[in-house]
């Protein structure tokens, strides 16, 4: 592959680690901002998440360090990509980095799904502020 095959987003949230944590852990929560899914900060665990018009995609959990990293294969047997949310102490709120790592430009569908998701992760983010902002 001669291109960065990674997404990486950085944002600031004015919301401690923990309230950052539980909307990336929560189903509920993380159903309000993103996908539907059973998502459970446990290593090893399965889940899908409903994507809408591209389907379930499978998951597995394979990092956790409670209130400061959730990392998981994505799209498991398509794009075969892992998401992985670092978040780090900054002030009052939290510094939250995440990383979409993996994906094979060199294929029609890993192409795409890099170029459409480098502009969705941003208004994703978004949606994660507002859920954050409402929750407090």
């Amino acid at each position: 592959m001669t291109e960065n095959n990674t997404i990486n987003l950085d944002r600031f949230l004015p919301h401690p680690p923990a309230a950052v944590w539980n909307a990336l852990t929560d189903p509920h929560l993380h159903a309000r901002w993103w996908a539907a899914g059973d998502v459970k900060p446990v290593v090893g665990h399965r889940f899908t998440l409903d994507m809408g018009d591209f389907g379930a995609q499978p998951c597995e959990v394979t990092e956790v360090e409670e209130q400061r990293l959730l990392a998981y294969r994505f799209a498991e047997g398509t794009l075969d990509t892992t998401i992985t949310w670092r978040l780090e102490p900054e002030g009052e709120g939290t510094r939250l980095r995440l990383t979409h790592a993996g994906f094979d430009l060199d294929s029609p569908m890993g192409r795409q799904a890099y170029n459409g998701m480098g502009h969705g992760w941003p208004h994703v983010l978004d949606r994660l502020a507002t859920v954050l902002g409402g929750a407090d």
